[in-house]
């Protein structure tokens, strides 16, 4: 794994990204959960946030996006649940002991937005009745895809205010309503997944 890292993402993107992996964390009962994003330039994913072990070094790290089981994800833009890592030949052994938590079950989703994917949500160590059936991975699914979509109005409302021509108006106060309408929606989303079906 590179041990570069890169410096953090604008506070709502990084609130964002950290509500997500919490979120996700929590429905599916894991011990772990993380989000990379994927730099295409560089073609690596990209460690942006962790929850449970690892959270207070890995945000940052890198690794080559063709590698594990999150580099397939990413690849293929399809979801995928591993019961038994230790039998997987797509799980990258090697990789996450360089994180220092490898994990026995994943269950990992891509961050889908306008056909483009953005990144990987991964939850580690699931509980066995979170992964037992598709149902559950399509929720990861749609949990991530509502993610990407959040993550990505936050992008726009940045550019929006960023590239803004009109001086006289603060930048700070350009990108409000987006930026209150993906807060919203992640906010939404959270709620709608607690609740018992």
């Amino acid at each position: 794994m590179n041990t570069r890292t890169d410096p953090p993402l604008d506070a709502l993107r990084r609130d964002l990204l950290q509500s997500v992996v919490d979120v996700a964390r929590a429905i599916f009962g894991a011990a772990a959960g993380s989000v990379f994003l994927l730099d295409e330039d560089a073609d690596e994913l990209v460690f942006q946030a962790v929850s449970g072990q690892g959270e207070e070094f890995l945000v940052g790290r890198r690794f080559p996006a063709g590698r594990g089981i999150a580099g397939w994800v990413a690849a293929s833009g399809e979801p995928m649940v591993v019961d038994d890592l230790a039998t997987s030949a797509s799980f990258d052994r090697e990789l996450a002991e360089s994180t220092a938590y490898v994990p026995n079950a994943l269950m990992a989703a891509p961050l889908i937005s306008d056909g483009r994917v953005l990144g990987v949500l991964e939850v580690l160590d699931p509980s066995p009745q979170a992964r037992s059936g598709l149902q559950e991975l399509d929720l990861l699914a749609m949990f991530a895809r509502q993610a990407a979509a959040a993550l990505r109005m936050a992008a726009l409302a940045d550019g929006a205010y960023a590239s803004r021509a009109d001086a006289a108006r603060p930048a700070a106060a350009l990108g409000t309503g987006r930026r209150a309408d993906a807060l919203r929606l992640l906010g939404d989303l959270e709620r709608l997944l607690r609740e018992p079906s």
